[in-house]
C-alpha cells in the first residue's frame, strides 16, 4: 500500500495508517475497495461501494473520507472503532446517481495532532488549510478544479510538509450496469453445457436466466404442450479482471431438437443480455427423440348410451324408406262406384246378345 506521509518523525512512521480492507463483507450487493490498492475496479451505478479497514493510533476524531469523480464530491467522516477498525458505505442511492467515469476515494488520517489539518467548507466550495487559514483551492462552485486536477491539488495539500495529516487512496470506475452471454453455438440434443457471460455487476448481485424454445406459442390447457427449456436465478461471482462473471448450467436432455432464446436480466439493477442457440440431433443418424414432457392432452371419454335410447340417424341421409305397417287397412272405395261398374258391365251384354 503506498501512502504519502506529510512529516519525517519517528512517531508518523509507527502511526501511518493501515488501511486494509477486509473482504467479504456480509452484504450480498456490495463492492469492497482496498485503499492503496492499484487494482482497477469497475462498479455498475446502483451498487453500493463499502471501505473497511483499520486505523492505527485510534484517532478521536476519526477519519475523513473523500469522494471525488465527476460533478461529484462528497467529504464525510467515519468513526474508529475499540478495536481500531471502521466501515464506511457509499450507499446505492449515492452510486445510482453517479456518471460514467473515474471516482477516487482518499482516506485522510489526522496523525499526531489528532486534527484535520485540511477541510473541505460546503458553504464556500473550498479546501482549507487549518494551520494557516489559507483557501488551498475550490473544490465545487464556481472556478472549482476538474476532478482529477482537485485530487492531485488534494494530494499535494494533505502531504504537504506543514500538514501533519497522511492519506491512501483508491480509484474505481463507474459504468452503466451491463452484461453480455459469451456465445453459445449449436447443441446435440442430450448434451449438457454452461452458459456464462460477463457483468460489471457486483460480486453477489442476482440475474435472472430464461431459455425458451422459439416455437412456443400458447395453448389451450388440454392440448399437447410443444414448449421445452429451462430457467433460474444465478448469481453473480467476482472475475479475474475489471468485469465479474456469471454462469448457468443447462441440461438439453429435455430439449425438442429447435432454435432456443437465451434472456439475461438483473434482479437488482435495470440490466438484460440475450442470446440463441440450436439444439440438434445427435448425429447417429436417427430421429430425433422427443422428450415427454410434464403436459399431457387429456381426451374426454366417450359417452355412453342408454339401452333404451335409439341412435338418431344422420341428419341428411342418402336414402329414407317408410314401410307401411302390416295393420295398415287400404280405405274401401265407395258403395256407388262400385254399382255404377255393375250397370256399365250389364248393359254391354245385352248388346252383345
Amino acid at each position: 500500500m503506498k501512502y504519502y506521509p506529510a512529516g519525517r518523525n519517528v512517531y508518523r512512521g509507527i502511526c501511518l495508517l493501515l488501511l486494509a480492507v477486509a473482504l467479504g463483507i456480509p452484504c450480498a450487493t456490495a463492492v469492497t475497495l482496498t485503499p492503496g490498492s492499484t487494482a482497477i475496479t469497475t462498479i455498475a451505478q446502483g451498487d453500493p461501494v463499502y471501505i473497511q479497514g483499520i486505523a492505527t493510533g485510534h484517532p478521536q476524531v476519526g477519519l475523513q473520507i473523500w469522494f471525488i469523480g465527476y460533478n461529484f464530491v462528497k467529504v464525510s467522516t467515519v468513526q474508529v472503532n475499540d478495536d481500531n477498525t471502521y466501515e464506511y458505505e457509499l450507499q446505492q442511492s449515492d452510486t445510482a446517481k453517479l456518471a460514467a467515469g473515474e471516482y477516487v476515494v482518499l482516506i485522510q488520517h489526522p496523525m499526531e495532532n489528532g486534527v484535520f489539518d485540511v477541510v473541505y467548507d460546503p458553504s464556500s466550495g473550498t479546501v482549507t488549510n487549518v494551520q494557516t487559514g489559507k483557501q488551498i483551492f475550490q473544490l465545487t462552485g464556481s472556478g472549482s478544479l476538474q476532478s482529477t486536477g482537485a485530487v492531485t491539488a488534494l494530494m499535494n495539500a494533505i502531504g504537504s510538509q506543514n500538514i501533519d495529516d497522511t492519506f491512501a487512496v483508491v480509484t474505481f470506475y463507474v459504468s452503466q450496469p451491463a452484461t453480455s452471454i459469451n456465445p453459445i453455438g449449436d447443441l446435440q440434443q442430450g448434451e449438457k453445457f454452461t452458459i456464462n457471460g460477463t457483468t460489471n455487476l457486483a460480486a453477489g448481485d442476482n440475474l435472472m436466466v430464461d431459455i425458451t424454445s422459439s416455437s412456443f406459442n400458447p395453448t389451450s390447457k388440454t392440448a399437447p404442450s410443444g414448449f421445452s427449456g429451462a430457467g433460474g436465478m444465478i448469481q453473480v461471482v467476482p472475475g479475474n479482471g475489471r468485469l465479474n462473471t456469471w454462469s448457468f448450467v443447462v441440461d438439453t436432455s429435455t430439449f425438442v431438437p429447435d432454435e432456443y432464446l437465451v434472456k439475461v436480466s438483473g434482479v437488482e439493477q435495470a440490466v438484460t443480455a440475450s442470446a440463441r442457440f440450436d439444439v440438434v440431433c445427435n448425429g447417429s443418424g436417427d430421429t430425433c427423440s422427443i422428450p415427454v414432457t410434464s403436459t399431457t392432452a387429456t381426451i374426454a371419454p366417450a359417452a355412453t348410451l342408454p339401452a333404451n335410447v335409439t341412435t338418431p340417424l344422420p341428419a341428411t341421409p342418402a336414402l329414407v324408406l317408410t314401410s307401411v305397417p302390416a295393420t295398415t287397412q287400404v280405405s274401401p272405395v265407395p258403395a256407388a262406384l262400385c254399382l255404377g261398374s255393375i250397370m256399365v258391365v250389364v248393359l254391354l251384354a245385352r248388346r252383345l246378345i
